[in-house]
């Protein structure tokens, strides 16, 4: 099956650029700045119809026009390297094993854009990763691959890597420009959009790794075939995360279109241990829960949402028959608690809330009405959160209540966790807060006053 940012991973040294180089490294490059206009680069992307690889799946080429018809010099493109969803692992085993792939697409990112200057910004706990990437930058320079009259053509552009302090909020591509320039990794008010004013106020390119990482093989053998290499009415290659109860987890390139059946089955070698498959998560972390009967749903951007959740980084989890959604919920729950970065309050409050409530649970003391106050905080946090974090982390619990309310029945009314996962000791968790707190707290999200 034919591979785009995953085929020389395992070559011999395939993080040294003489073997990224023996097998048509740079190759693309050279083409760009030595028979293409950069008009003419855009035109293959555009052709390869191409979403987003980072989650949102906007279309790549139609990012790129905003770029080219903004004002303001400097222009910018920023690389987001910091990957840091729960389940996803994709860009880690690009920067690992084929960094100079990276680079290769940053620079015809660059080029086609009108850019002059590139920063990789890559997760602080990637520290093998920010090694191989740096090493990489030094040898294309030594190579006069970065740097001023690139390959002998006026194309100039300089390079920089920096690395993060690992905080979850700063893959939100306004809170990644604001660490970059020495600010608090909070998101900003948009617009001006990055395109129109981005990286310290110019107009700013931001691409994930993975999309770059597609660029090099769009440009050598043009974008109409690696859309073509789509299924299902997918577009191009993905490369899948499969992580949770399966033989084989790993990351998969496979094509856009791919069934969750045939990843998890097929490739990933099924549900470990013979067991059978309870539930999925199709976007890591922040995506919502999926029952087992939606197996053969087709995993592409739209496909997904159509079923009410979202492929995100394509981070597939998977849960097996002796999981409790219930605990699952927990631990999604109080992941997005700690990596709230508080700048709005209907998310730093609304992520304690719903971890409390969920704990409350776990633990057989929920009251009946539990499920109401889940689904009034999980609203009223998705309306009014000021970013993607906010708006995102109700998905796992609520989901959870929708698609196994029976579940949930069980804990609360019965007082029995049907997997025997939940202590359901009858305590309360060691942060107690009492019914009136947890109104308090849903009203403050509002703005209203409590009765």
């Amino acid at each position: 099956m034919e591979q785009v940012c995953l085929r020389r991973i395992h070559n011999e040294n395939s993080q040294d650029i003489e073997s990224y180089m023996a097998h048509d490294g740079y190759a693309a490059l050279r083409k760009a700045l030595t028979e293409m206009t950069p008009s003419a680069v855009h035109d293959e992307v555009r052709a390869a119809n191409m979403g987003g690889r980072g989650g949102a799946g906007f279309p790549t080429a139609m990012k790129w026009n905003f770029l080219v018809g903004a004002r303001g010099e400097p222009k910018y493109v920023l690389c987001n390297f910091d990957e840091s969803e729960p389940g996803t692992f994709s860009n880690r085993v690009i920067g690992e094993e084929d960094p100079h792939l990276l680079v290769e697409g940053c620079l015809l990112a660059a080029y086609a854009t009108g850019c002059s200057i590139i920063f990789i910004y890559i997760r602080g706990e990637y520290f093998l990763a920010y090694e191989r990437v740096k090493h990489a930058i030094e040898q294309a320079y030594e190579r006069g691959l970065i740097g001023k009259n690139i390959l002998g053509t006026d194309f100039s552009v300089e390079l920089y890597l920096r690395r993060g302090a690992g905080a979850y909020i700063v893959g939100e591509e306004t809170a990644i420009m604001n660490s970059l320039e020495g600010k608090r990794g909070y998101p900003r008010a948009r617009p001006p959009f990055p395109a129109n004013e981005g990286l310290f106020g110019k107009p700013t390119l931001i691409n994930n790794v993975e999309t770059l990482s597609n660029l090099s093989d769009i440009v050598l053998n043009g974008g109409e075939r690696w859309s073509n290499l789509g299924v299902n009415e997918g577009s191009g290659l993905n490369v899948y995360c499969v992580s949770g109860h399966v033989e084989r987890p790993g990351v998969y390139e496979l094509p856009m279109g791919t069934t969750a059946r045939e990843l998890i089955y097929e490739h990933a070698g099924g549900v470990w241990q013979g067991r059978t498959l309870k539930a999925w998560k199709p976007g890591g972390a922040s995506s919502a829960i999926l029952p087992a009967d939606m197996i053969d749903l087709v995993l592409d951007f739209k496909p997904v949402q159509a079923a009410g959740t979202i492929l995100g980084t394509a981070g597939v989890i998977v849960m097996d028959d002796h999981s409790c959604v219930v605990d699952a919920a927990i631990r999604d729950a109080t992941f997005f608690e700690e990596e709230s970065c508080g700048f709005c309050f209907p998310c730093r409050d609304g992520t304690r809330v719903l971890r409390m409530l969920v704990e409350r649970v776990r633990h057989g003391v929920a009251a009946p009405d539990t499920i109401d106050l889940i689904e009034h905080a999980s609203t009223d946090m998705m309306g009014a959160s000021f970013c993607g974090l906010g708006q995102f982390a109700p998905w796992p619990v609520v989901s959870t209540v929708r698609n196994f309310r029976q579940e949930y029945d069980a804990h609360i009314i019965e007082k029995v966790c049907p997997a025997g996962v939940c202590p359901m000791d009858g305590t309360e968790p060691n942060e107690h807060v009492d019914r009136r707190t947890l109104q308090e707290m849903l009203v403050a999200q509002k703005g209203g006053v409590l009765a």
